[in-house]
């Protein structure tokens, strides 16, 4: 099986690989220091089993492990960590094990073995990730690579039947969410201005209205005007005096 190591400190990557060499019959297809770089390492290398950490900087493990989800095939995820009260929100992750340092090689040989004996369709099948926490950034597809959106740059989500665009900063993306779920998640920094959008908060300048009456919002930075509905417009402005 091919395997991905990713840990930010180089004696742990040392280490794992190490002890996967030593385990034998398995390729290490490259290593990964932060959540980005787990993410472009796996969509290149499409490794079978990636060894994680959890605490990383910028992103950590647990985001990365959401990710990985946009991958066409993502791998089996084993958690490394150093410490024991991320266990649940792991197994909520559906990871394959949970390692805690310093790993011993026959622990590291259980957990691998496990996915040795799913094939590629269970693996991808069984990985899945709840949303124990809202992410850092947002993870898309473009012209077959991934591209992660920092969710401070994000200036609106607008859904349009099965997509939803992520308007941000530095242009557009499209993304396969349900708008429900982002309002969720992201509750605490984006608003609901309409039945199709959500707009940072942060980001908006202004309420205004056109000839016939229609609530439109402007926001910082995009020439856009996003229409307010009127189930909307009341929780919108009472929104924007109470920050």
């Amino acid at each position: 099986m091919k395997v991905l190591i990713a840990d930010d400190e180089a004696p742990a990557r040392t280490r794992l690989r190490r002890l996967v060499e030593e385990i034998g019959g398995h390729q290490i297809v490259g290593e990964a220091a932060n959540g980005r770089e787990v993410l472009l390492r796996a969509d290149k290398a499409q490794p079978d089993v990636l060894l994680l950490d959890i605490r990383m900087p910028g992103m950590d493990g647990l985001e990365a492990a959401r990710h990985l989800t946009a991958l066409d095939n993502p791998p089996a995820v084993i958690f490394t960590t150093a410490y024991g009260d991320h266990a649940l929100e792991a197994f909520a992750a559906h990871a394959f094990d949970y390692l805690l340092k310093p790993i011993r090689k026959e622990r590291l040989l259980q957990a691998i073995t496990h996915v040795r004996k799913l094939d590629r369709a269970q693996s991808a099948a069984l990985t899945g990730v709840a949303a124990a926490r809202a992410r850092s950034h947002i993870c898309a597809r473009v012209r077959g690579a991934l591209q992660l959106v920092p969710v401070g740059e994000i200036v609106y989500f607008l859904a349009d039947q099965k997509y939803v665009t992520v308007r941000h900063s530095g242009g557009s993306v499209l993304i396969e969410e349900s708008l429900k779920t982002l309002e969720e998640e992201f509750a605490a920094a984006f608003t609901r201005v309409h039945r199709n959008a959500l707009v940072a908060t942060a980001h908006i300048i202004g309420l205004e209205r056109d000839s016939d009456g229609q609530g439109h919002v402007r926001l910082r930075g995009v020439a856009e005007r996003l229409e307010v509905s009127r189930r909307h417009a009341a929780e919108l402005r009472q929104r924007l005096v109470g920050g």
